[in-house]
């Protein structure tokens, strides 16, 4: 694997426009990934997960703002570039994974015209040799019949292989970064797992950096290196995707793995596996909305420090870890 850093969020800022006032949704955010590795992106809806990759693209829509630091791609600073520039780079250097496919695939045209327009927009082919990449493409995502499939309608495939043709139509162009958000969610288990050893397997193959976007921790685990742990637009936790289902530090991603429904309660039925293991409900503390850790009013084990002062992001070897009672609740 590479080891220099491919894209790098520096202290990323980013809000949204409401009312004329501009509210952050990112509050400095910091992410490294590296070409040929895979990084999930972990949390709760609303934890930044989405914004974040949009952010690298800038789809933000109309009332989306970078209000802060840096998005750099191999040393350049995409949050510099004009709209013509970032709009060259999308699905050449950068390309996105959109969470369902049905949605993303254009109903009205073939899954071929809508790859052969991707090729033709970035790359220096033509005629036949743009139909012969399409084909290529497809069967390099697990298409056995791919003549078939450039004939085709999203309608006419099944969500597996319409998530395939999107994985597809993010290669393409041979971009050095793809961002998969929740690729897997419309799809059955059986297909999740497809998909995920898909992506690993191109992630080895293309040398691809991938930022793996979901809810599914199992699935992370299968494919990620690293893990960050979001939590309302800031880090929790970071680090190698095994150090943390072994050992999690913050008590937000712990409380994530203890929420994952095991066999064992499943087989005892409701009520027979004890106490709930789900993460607390928010609840609003008044007075530390703008203060102190984000997940405090939700914390079993938080104190009058952790609801006056924001932990910072203390490094740990390859660990990252936001909280200020992490060495005790570890120890």
């Amino acid at each position: 694997m590479n080891e220099c850093a491919l894209l790098e969020l520096k202290d990323l800022r980013v809000g949204f426009r409401r009312d004329g006032i501009v509210r952050d949704v990112l509050h400095g955010l910091n992410l490294t990934v590296r070409r040929g590795e895979a990084v999930g992106l972990v949390g709760e809806s609303g934890s930044g997960k989405s914004v974040a990759a949009l952010s690298v693209l800038r789809l933000l829509g109309r009332d989306g703002v970078i209000t802060g630091g840096k998005i750099l791609l191999d040393g350049g600073d995409l949050t510099q570039l004009s709209t013509p520039d970032i709009r060259k780079l999308r699905g050449k250097d950068v390309s996105m994974i959109f969470q369902d496919p049905s949605t993303a695939l254009n109903p009205a045209f073939t899954v071929g015209t809508q790859l052969r327009d991707v090729i033709k927009a970035h790359r220096d082919l033509v005629g036949p040799r743009i139909e012969k990449e399409a084909l290529e493409v497809l069967e390099r995502v697990g298409f056995t019949d791919p003549a078939r499939v450039v004939r085709s309608y999203s309608h006419e495939l099944s969500g597996g292989m319409r998530q395939r043709a999107m994985i597809a139509m993010a290669i393409a162009c041979k971009p050095r970064l793809v961002l998969a958000d929740e690729p897997t969610t419309a799809l059955d288990v059986t297909v999740q797992a497809q998909i995920v050893e898909l992506l690993r397997r191109l992630v080895k193959e293309l040398d691809l950096a991938l930022v793996f976007i979901t809810h599914n921790l199992d699935l992370m685990a299968e494919l990620c290196d690293r893990a960050v742990v979001l939590y309302q637009g800031r880090v929790m936790e970071s680090g190698p995707t095994v150090d943390l289902f072994e050992r999690p530090a913050h008590p937000y991603t712990q409380l994530l793995f203890d929420s994952i429904p095991r066999l064992e309660q499943l087989q005892q039925g409701a009520g027979a596996a004890g106490p709930s293991r789900a993460v607390p409900a928010w609840k609003q503390a008044g007075g530390v909305a703008n203060t102190g850790c984000a997940f405090a009013p939700r914390c079993a084990w938080s104190q009058d420090q952790c609801r006056s002062d924001l932990p910072a992001l203390a490094t740990n070897g390859q660990r990252e870890v936001a909280c200020w009672r992490a060495r005790e609740l570890q120890a």
